[in-house]
């Protein structure tokens, strides 16, 4: 696989990091690294916390010691960045799923700081090696190591900056569960305030009438010849030509209903009638 075909493949932000190595003016000493890298002379890399420590084999038996980090955030900065992620759903969901959103950069720039490092003078790298210059072979072979866990995990790179995956994660968690229950707790308030506008006396209260009714002036009267019924007209269920006994079923559920109805008015009268007795 050709050096075009590796950084076609690669992701964005592992492609943006290997774009300071180009920057770069020394190539020889960058050619040897990346082949130290594919060929495995890198024996062992490890975090511990913020800062890169590996083991790099060279020319001489015992392998080289290197280190590398980056400026790491405050825990202040820290928490305007993650606020600021969690505030833009895209960047919380892709985050969450392990993957790194395009424009991430604005959230950081927009807390005045850069997820990127501008130059390599932005990286503070150590070799055991006797070579004076920086990056050495060993080192340059890190970076290009790191370009490859970048593609695999873009959380690598915010651990560089400071916090951990799982940091990151848990926080974000935090936050868009306190800003779905602060969404929920305002769509309540606004949803009672409402109410409150619109019915000062509770609903359950609007209809009862505490106070004992004077029966000489209840007036309770059957209902008119027409009903609701007669209004509606008939119910169109059932085509003319569909006859059952020469009615059609809409005539048969029409006078049905009006039994009903007749039934329901006058088991309403008599109930009435007996309560206004007592």
């Amino acid at each position: 696989m050709t050096n075009e075909t590796l950084q076609t493949n690669r992701e964005w932000w592992s492609q943006r990091w290997l774009e300071l190595l180009d920057s770069y003016r020394f190539k020889k000493r960058l050619e040897r690294g990346r082949n130290y890298a594919r060929q495995g002379n890198i024996l062992g890399i490890e975090f511990k916390g913020a800062k890169v420590l590996a083991k790099v084999q060279g020319s001489e038996t015992e392998p080289y010691q290197v280190s590398l980090s980056l400026d790491s955030f405050t825990d202040e900065e820290w928490e305007y960045i993650v606020e600021t992620m969690s505030q833009k759903a895209i960047f919380a969901a892709k985050l969450l799923a392990g993957e790194m959103p395009q424009n991430i950069e604005e959230v950081f720039s927009a807390n005045g700081l850069s997820l990127f490092p501008f130059t390599l003078s932005d990286v503070h790298s150590k070799c055991s090696c006797p070579d004076k210059a920086n990056p050495c072979k060993h080192i340059a072979a890190i970076y290009y190591q790191l370009g490859d866990r970048f593609s695999e995990d873009p959380f690598v790179l915010f651990q560089l900056r400071g916090r951990s995956k799982e940091e990151i994660i848990s926080d974000l968690r935090k936050l868009r569960s306190s800003h779905i229950e602060t969404l929920e707790s305002q769509i309540t308030e606004t949803s009672s305030s409402i109410d409150e506008q619109k019915y000062p006396v509770p609903i359950d209260n609007f209809w009862k009438y505490n106070q004992p009714l004077d029966s000489s002036l209840v007036v309770i009267a059957p209902s008119s010849s027409e009903t609701l019924l007669d209004v509606l007209g008939t119910i169109p269920l059932a085509k003319e030509s569909e006859k059952i006994t020469n009615l059609t079923s809409a005539d048969i559920v029409m006078k049905y209903l009006e039994q009903v109805y007749k039934d329901v008015s006058q088991k309403v009268v008599i109930e009435a009638m007996n309560w206004g007795n007592n």
